[in-house]
């Protein structure tokens, strides 16, 4: 039984287990910034096709002791790299090194690469090639301690990269984190969701696909697809299931509605909507949020301001964005749910409100905290 380790953003690891388990993977376990699981073949292509949070899936290949070159070199041995690929394949190897014989990555991922390249040409007198630009096989080699793990990367390109958004705003929030986000939420997926301030329109996009059941792996490629023990057979057969179940759940779309200020904003949201085949579904204005009124009452409102993150930002202009925010939760969202995306806690106060609850998580490379506020009906 294969054993897989998926990577999230930080903070959002309890959301990343709970979504293993209801794909049927088992000994989950929940770790700093990931979980590891195990399943058979099937389950890892199911993760990267349905994992809303993670950001990319990775198989274990080998473990082992590695105090020093030759060590690597024969543990790197220890793999049929054969079953992955052929030689007239491409690989690309990534390494992450804490506390070893090597002092950064260049070293240790260069043995990685001669081993398996050595292996190549011993069994056919030629080696692949090395790709960094979406090779057949990702490699990952991590160095911590003594020992080493070399895994396979699922997905290729991570999987927060879905496909509908090539331009983003400048100060962006990846589709993996929005999604993770909106699972921490006590949204019921039917309730109207509203982003104020919604930039380049992620919170909606992902909102829609959640509530309408659709896997966020589909219409993208993934690296299994290239390799040669991949069971093809039983990657078609979850394809085709997650098709079926998007046509069935385009029904149960809820009104999604959307606002910003910056016209530019606005267009790198409209791009990204109808890519993501939802131009007719979502609702977008632009405006000052003191100045938004929503078309349907919302039930959910999800935004991400800016928090001063850009170093050319006017603290005054901050400060009235926020206060913008505060007003509109406060005149237009009576008897919402609201979660706001914070990593600046000075300018919260600015909302006149109380959050419920402070589940920190990181934007980046940005420590924040996902505020719950619950608005008065009154």
């Amino acid at each position: 039984m294969p054993s897989y380790y998926a990577a999230c953003t930080l903070g959002i690891e309890a959301v990343l287990g709970g979504e293993l388990r209801g794909l049927g993977a088992a000994d989950v376990v929940t770790r700093r910034g990931a979980c590891s699981f195990t399943g058979d073949k099937a389950l890892g292509y199911k993760a990267c096709l349905w994992l809303r949070s993670a950001i990319r899936v990775q198989e274990e290949l080998a473990r082992g002791t590695a105090r020093n070159r030759d060590e690597l070199y024969t543990l790197t041995g220890t793999v049929d790299w054969s079953q992955s690929i052929t030689h007239l394949q491409t690989l690309a190897i990534d390494g992450s090194v804490r506390d070893s014989f090597a002092n950064d990555t260049r070293f240790p991922v260069l043995v990685v690469k001669d081993a398996i390249c050595d292996q190549f040409r011993d069994l056919t007198g030629k080696r692949p090639d090395v790709a960094r630009d979406r090779p057949d096989l990702p490699i990952k080699l991590v160095l911590q301690g003594e020992e080493a793990i070399l895994y396979r990367e699922l997905g290729g390109e991570p999987l927060h990269k879905r496909g509908y958004r090539e331009i983003v705003h400048k100060s962006p929030l990846n589709e993996a984190t929005a999604a993770g986000l909106l699972l921490l939420s006590d949204w019921d997926r039917r309730s109207a969701v509203c982003d104020p301030m919604c930039g380049s329109g992620t919170f909606l996009v992902e909102a829609a696909w959640l509530a309408t059941d659709r896997a966020p792996g589909l219409g993208r490629s993934f690296a299994f697809e290239h390799w040669r023990d991949a069971d093809l057979q039983a990657w078609r057969s979850l394809y085709d299931e997650a098709e079926a179940r998007a046509a069935a759940g385009a029904a149960q779309l809820p009104k999604l509605m959307g606002n910003d200020r910056h016209a530019g904003a606005l267009a790198i949201a409209k791009k990204a909507i109808a890519s993501a085949g939802l131009a007719d579904h979502i609702q977008l204005t632009q405006g000052d949020a003191r100045d938004y009124a929503p078309s349907w009452p919302p039930g959910l409102v999800v935004t991400n301001p800016p928090y001063g993150e850009r170093l050319d930002t006017d603290p005054a202009e901050l400060e009235d964005t926020w206060r913008a925010l505060g007003q509109f939760l406060h005149e237009r969202c009576a008897g919402a749910s609201a979660y706001v995306l914070c990593g600046n806690p000075e300018l919260t106060r600015f909302l006149g409100l109380r959050a419920s609850t402070k589940h920190p998580v990181r934007n980046g490379p940005i420590e924040c905290r996902w505020l719950h506020y619950r608005i008065d009906s009154g």
